[in-house]
């Protein structure tokens, strides 16, 4: 007995590593309580599978101003109420790192930061600029994946483009700081320019996705072009709007 608990007090609690978490950002352009929850709201309804406690970032950049405490915590419950899991700050925003301890929220890396052309300022203009990705290593070639990606499972391609030769089911995720290809049926969630590159584009021999993410922007099942369904199809990003087309039309 005594042997089993010095092995047991011997053995670590935890374990700490590193890996690639996807978090949805919301960009808040508002703190008007009323209006957020109205807006999030009609979002989930529409992909209530999706967004439904979903953890997300809030990006208070747009705003262009340091909100209050009492503002942010109006638009974290508007946020909650949506069905929504804030979980932190984009620390793009110098206004995040003030109210990041009294909100208790952590500092989150942005995936993308919000510069306002000077034109556009009091305009009400909406404009979002890509963060710079790091370079691509010299010589770099495509991630290759022969694999079926299975529920649950995650492909990352650090910096390059992702190849896949077999399906990605329901539930899976294939991302790239490039281009995803799946040569295969692609069931599961596409996530193409993850650092922020809207050059990237998403191709498939069989559409049948969850989600198509190009840069930050991105579209779910329930708004994704019915017509296109079992297609092959490509989708690329059009300032920041997605578009997706037959291949070979």
């Amino acid at each position: 007995m005594t042997t089993q608990r010095a092995e047991a007090a011997a053995a670590p609690a935890i374990d700490i590593r590193f890996g690639q978490v996807g978090l949805i950002q919301v960009l808040v352009w508002t703190t008007d309580p009323g209006a957020i929850l109205d807006e999030l709201t009609g979002r989930v309804a529409t992909a209530p599978k999706f967004f439904q406690r979903t953890a997300v970032s809030l990006d208070i950049g747009p705003l262009g101003r340091e909100p209050s405490v009492e503002e942010m915590h109006g638009v974290l419950e508007a946020v909650r109420r949506a069905g929504m899991c804030p979980v932190g700050l984009s620390s793009g925003a110098a206004a995040a790192q003030a109210l990041s301890q009294p909100l208790d929220l952590p500092l989150l890396p942005p995936f993308r930061e919000f510069h306002p052309p000077a034109e556009a300022l009091g305009r009400g203009a909406r404009h979002v600029e890509p963060v710079a990705a790091e370079p691509e290593p010299a010589g770099a070639v495509a991630q290759v994946h022969a694999h079926p990606v299975r529920s649950g499972q995650r492909l990352y391609a650090r910096g390059r483009d992702l190849v896949v030769t077999a399906m990605v089911g329901a539930g899976a995720e294939v991302i790239a700081d490039g281009c995803v290809h799946v040569y295969g049926a692609l069931r599961g969630r596409a996530v193409a320019g993850a650092r922020g590159d809207a050059a990237a584009r998403v191709f498939c021999q069989e559409f049948h996705a969850e989600l198509v993410s190009i840069a930050g922007v991105f579209r779910v099942f329930e708004t994704l072009p019915p017509e296109l369904a079992g297609k092959p199809v490509q989708a690329w990003l059009d300032g920041d709007a997605l578009r997706f087309e037959r291949l070979g039309a």
